[in-house]
């Protein structure tokens, strides 16, 4: 291990969603650790390339919707040409529908399962197919406190995140041994455009707030250090976590 295991220099990592929110807050904390960085999101990530290449790294950006599995092999195809390899990644790409359960339709629940689930599942696959002959490499998925608990009027992304904490730990048992960690980071009630309706209705904004001992919504740039340290040697010997970052809502 080096003087600082928690030198990222020369490593690239792969952000899914790296244009906005979470994602564009972890590729950046990765960056200030010494990763370069490739950035799929449907938009081209502009400003998180600004900012990547600021800090001396380089920057790749992929466009690519989710929606489906078909742009994956391309994804990891054109990473790996242009970049020569991928080192971590961090599937962050995720998207939510809200409706009482008796309402939920059958769209809204395949929309977010193959984005949440299905795609994060297929591209882990697609970066361990290339990871595994090497013998080493980071894999974090992003879950939610709604791996642990069920939530309301969110049906198919409970069930998404849920997945995500499962497959985290079936990946984990199977290339722990082959040199790949595989974890998950699974952040609170976080200030992004997917919590804007909770944030703007004073009820549910007072009651989530007042059940976090940290008395704040988590900013984005509270995952870069858990993203940072699953992603270095330092969590080397860290395989199947689900990891909350969550200003203490589970302690409650």
């Amino acid at each position: 291990m080096s003087l600082n295991p928690f030198d990222l220099s020369g490593r690239v990592a792969l952000v899914t969603g790296a244009n906005v929110g979470l994602g564009q807050a972890i590729a950046l904390g990765l960056a200030e650790a010494g990763s370069d960085i490739i950035a799929v999101s449907r938009r081209p990530a502009t400003e998180t390339g600004t900012a990547v290449e600021k800090l001396g790294r380089h920057f790749l950006s992929i466009e690519a919707d989710l929606t489906s599995t078909a742009p994956i092999q391309t994804i990891v195809d054109q990473s790996i040409n242009v970049m020569g390899k991928i080192d971590i990644l961090i599937n962050n790409a995720g998207i939510i529908r809200r409706a009482a359960a008796l309402d939920f339709t059958e769209q809204d629940w395949d929309d977010v399962m193959n984005v949440n689930i299905k795609s994060a599942f297929f591209l882990a696959q697609a970066v361990g197919r290339h990871m595994v002959p090497r013998g080493t490499g980071k894999i974090i998925n992003i879950a939610s406190m709604l791996s642990f608990q069920g939530g309301i009027r969110v049906p198919s992304y409970t069930a998404s995140k849920s997945g995500i904490a499962g497959i985290t730990r079936l990946l984990a048992n199977e290339w722990a041994s082959k040199g790949i960690n595989v974890n998950a980071i699974a952040p609170g009630y976080m200030a992004t455009d997917n919590t804007e309706a909770l944030r703007n209705d004073p009820a549910r904004n007072r009651d989530i707030l007042a059940r976090i001992p940290a008395g704040r919504w988590g900013d984005s740039a509270d995952l870069a250090g858990a993203a940072v340290f699953l992603s270095s040697d330092a969590a080397r010997y860290v395989h199947g976590v689900v990891l909350p970052v969550d200003g203490g809502w589970q302690a409650r």
